[in-house]
């Protein structure tokens, strides 16, 4: 027998974990770690919300099986978050389906269309589940650049004109995880057309639609006419409010798709725990105040953020959206790579943040760091990360902080 399974092959070890193994060792040595390192919303789910569980619970109707592609009114909701946000029409029955989070639906909808041996375009950096549903799914995957721009388009051209076999899904993902880039409108309608003219499926990751700082709003693919022809797009409740752990997700879009993972889950769950769903509809439906108050706590985050690593010398991009910076290594660093950098980020500033080089290789020049803690926490990890900055570090971490940090 070979030592691993032939799935378990094609996935290289989880660098999250050896950074999360890391701060979990300097923790339980009684170290202070302030972790910018998972993007895991640190405020409470907005008290209207959590009430409509409650209630939702005591009710022991609520406690049988739901249904895999998600309740009526949790459907209807979203196709109504959809209308008055984009001004895009879904019909719940047909083009709607909630997931257990979006990665799982990502996940499923990979293993649903895919034959082994497909090519699908990734940009690269991207969300490890943008590749990785796919590769699991046995097909092989081609970078392309993530930036929403002319980069992108041509390397789009240049791969259905030079893969084989032709490319027959394309992910997409802005507000990105962990670049934080935005599209706008004028870009998806390229996408659109080009994923038309070639009948290549589009996967849009919307997760972070409400996470953005000026007057740049992000769109959504579906907007554009032709769309639901090609593209299916994923959506969450975990960042917008606050909802992480409740994994709430949705797909819309594509007919044909939606059908694809409607059936694919229903071989594989029976949906979330059905107070959980009307607890989600609630917020759907309900007061939208806390949505704006977390994009306010977000942006003062960022500001906090980014002024105080400018000030440490450390120059990093304002991000327009999302819950991340997507910081390049200082130049005296840049040697070293992210994960390295990560770990004396960790061992030396008791500061965690993401290595790029877990988002695809392209990421290995930066460190995403999430707006996970309070600006409190923030500035003391930025005193310590001006510390870092300005002392000589840029050789290998002490022996006592190297091994803490392997």
């Amino acid at each position: 027998m070979t030592d691993e399974f032939h799935r378990i092959r094609r996935l290289p070890p989880y660098v999250f974990a050896e950074v999360n193994a890391a701060k979990a060792r300097a923790r339980a040595a009684g170290e202070d770690i302030i972790d910018l390192g998972m993007g895991n919303p640190d405020s409470a789910t907005p008290p209207h919300i959590v009430a409509k569980l409650v209630e939702a619970v005591q009710d022991p109707r609520t406690h049988r099986y739901s249904t895999s592609k998600g309740i009526p009114g949790l459907r209807r909701a979203l196709a109504g978050y959809y209308r008055r946000r984009f001004d895009v029409a879904l019909d719940p029955e047909s083009e709607v389906i909630a997931t257990l989070g979006s990665k799982e639906g990502l996940a499923n909808l990979a293993a649903a269309i895919t034959s082994p041996g497909d090519t699908i375009l990734v940009p690269n950096p991207s969300y490890p589940i943008h590749q990785f549903g796919f590769i699991i799914a046995g097909a092989a995957v081609r970078s392309v650049p993530a930036t929403p721009d002319d980069d992108m388009l041509r390397a789009l051209d240049r791969a259905v004109r030079h893969s084989v076999p032709k490319p027959t899904a394309l992910i997409v993902n802005f507000p990105s995880n962990p670049t934080a880039y935005l599209a706008d409108l004028d870009f998806y309608r390229e996408i659109v057309a080009f994923a038309r003219r070639h009948e290549v499926w589009v996967m849009s990751d919307l997760a972070y639609a409400e996470i953005y700082f000026g007057d740049k709003v992000p769109p959504s693919i579906l907007q554009v006419e032709g769309a639901k022809d090609i593209a299916v797009e994923f959506t969450s409740l975990s960042k917008t409010y606050s909802m992480p752990g409740w994994r709430m997700g949705f797909a819309a879009g594509n007919r044909r798709l939606i059908t694809a993972l409607a059936r694919m889950k229903s071989y594989l769950d029976y949906g979330a725990f059905t107070p959980i769903q009307v607890a989600a509809t609630a917020a759907l439906n309900g007061p939208q105040d806390c949505v704006a108050e977390m994009r306010t706590l977000y942006r003062e985050r960022r500001d906090v953020l980014i002024r105080g690593l400018h000030a440490a010398g450390w120059d990093v991009p304002v991000p327009d959206g999302s819950m991340f910076a997507w910081a390049p290594i200082p130049p005296r660093f840049a040697h070293l790579g992210s994960l390295e950098f990560s770990k004396q980020l960790l061992a030396r500033a008791r500061v965690a943040v993401a290595p790029g080089i877990g988002f695809g290789e392209h990421g290995d020049g930066h460190v995403r760091i999430a707006l996970v803690e309070n600006t409190h926490r923030l500035r003391q990890a930025l005193r310590n990360i001006r510390g870092f900055l300005q002392a000589d570090n840029a050789g290998p971490a002490e022996p006592a902080f190297a091994e803490a940090a392997r």
